[in-house]
């Protein structure tokens, strides 16, 4: 009506101050419980890799016996065509390639972790087995049956058992540990040995003394990252002991004796020894032939 003014009346209530408290209080457990909540759903799946370590048994290395041979390589374990090689390109592919008839790849792209490259090529990439066949061997493989040997060696049961890189980083680790060689790329570091010692862990691998060593201060100062994928046990069946190798007749020059063997070629060639031809000198044998062209310790 003309003339005539509605007021609207503003009515403060006053809350007391302690109730207002209570009510901050619960709001900030809410947050909390909210923000643990959340902590333990992006952690799960994971454990701490120095737990991991502390698990695993020193012993010195196994030296005798080993061939790349005795492990059966790529085999299509599923029956779909690919084999792990292949399987393992198509899983960690940044862009999937497009797979042809009997699993040819054409495209796609990858990051190398070893040196922070992005590779577009499959031929240009080697399946690294994170910890190396002559490794294993060494720290207990030796033991195993042909079955398990061949699990080990197309080991999908665990994403990160095998690993896609460029070949030149594959070939520069050749068959080292951490205590000799460490990838490239200072930031992959910490993950690169929080995982070796989750593999070691899942087949129930040795360590030495020295490995031991690196691993130890590998993961000091890493914090969050020396956290890994939870492994699991792999299934180990014990074999008949491979025969070492007797025959010292043929060498590759040492006056009919075979030469100093080491753990690793890296330390033969530092020692001007190798290289060692397939078929030719019994030292082949110790080491791995990462390119498979029949010579190991190349120079």
């Amino acid at each position: 009506m003309i003339g005539c003014v509605d007021t609207v009346r503003t009515v403060e209530v006053a809350v007391p101050k302690a109730v207002m408290q209570r009510v901050f209080l619960v709001v900030l457990v809410a947050m909390a419980v909210v923000s643990t909540t959340s902590g333990v759903a992006a952690a799960a799946g994971t454990v701490s890799t120095p737990g991991l370590l502390r698990a695993l048994t020193v012993a010195s290395p196994h030296t005798a016996g080993y061939s790349r041979d005795l492990f059966n390589l790529w085999v299509d374990a599923n029956g779909n065509g690919c084999d792990t090689r292949k399987e393992v390109l198509i899983s960690e592919a940044r862009v999937s390639p497009h797979i042809g008839a009997g699993c040819s790849l054409t495209g796609g792209r990858w990051w190398s972790a070893y040196d922070n490259l992005f590779i577009t090529s499959a031929s240009s990439l080697d399946i690294d087995h994170f910890v190396p066949l002559a490794e294993a061997w060494r720290s207990g493989a030796y033991r195993w049956s042909a079955g398990t040997r061949e699990a080990y060696a197309n080991d999908l049961g665990y994403s990160l058992s095998l690993i896609a890189v460029s070949a030149s980083t594959n070939r520069s680790k050749s068959d080292a540990d951490p205590a000799a060689w460490l990838p490239p790329f200072n930031a992959y570091r910490c993950t690169y040995v929080a995982t070796w010692v989750a593999i070691k862990w899942r087949w129930r691998l040795t360590i030495d003394p020295l490995e031991k060593g690196a691993l130890t201060l590998g993961l000091a100062g890493c914090g969050a990252s020396a956290t890994v994928l939870e492994p699991t046990r792999a299934a180990i069946t014990v074999g008949p002991v491979v025969p070492t190798a007797t025959d010292t007749t043929t060498t590759a020059g040492n006056n009919g004796a075979l030469d100093s063997r080491y753990p690793y070629c890296t330390q033969a060639i530092a020692a001007g020894l190798g290289p060692y031809y397939r078929g030719q000198d019994p030292e082949y044998a110790w080491y791995r032939d990462a390119d498979g062209d029949g010579i190991v310790c190349e120079r």
